[in-house]
């Protein structure tokens, strides 16, 4: 792929030389020349065909954050005891009998 890139560059970089060194050439035209011509479509090719790398990159970045949460909740997990109560904290007590029950009245 690049070196399809840099042979393009090169052969817009000679079509610029060859605009702005001509007697009816000027420099705004070669530089026009070079945008147009070379970088422009040498941007949207190396974004085209990178997608496919690109797509990787992520893939493999997601792999490596699933795998480290699923380290940590396995971590987690072995220091967690099967008791409900083993966080230290004392038990809930029940609700006093404070409020009483709303009926209708028949």
């Amino acid at each position: 792929m690049y070196l399809i890139v840099i042979a393009w560059t090169y052969v817009t970089l000679m079509m610029a030389v060859a605009e702005a060194t001509s007697p009816t050439g000027s420099l705004l035209g070669a530089i026009i020349t070079f945008a147009l011509y070379g970088v422009l479509p040498m941007g949207i090719l190396v974004y085209i065909l990178g997608t496919p790398s690109r797509k990787r990159a992520i893939k493999a970045r997601e792999a490596a954050e699933q795998a480290a949460y699923d380290a940590q909740q396995a971590a987690a997990a072995r220091t967690m005891s099967a008791d409900p109560d083993a966080g230290g904290k004392p038990p809930a007590a029940a609700e006093g009998a404070g409020v009483s029950a709303v009926r209708k009245e028949p």
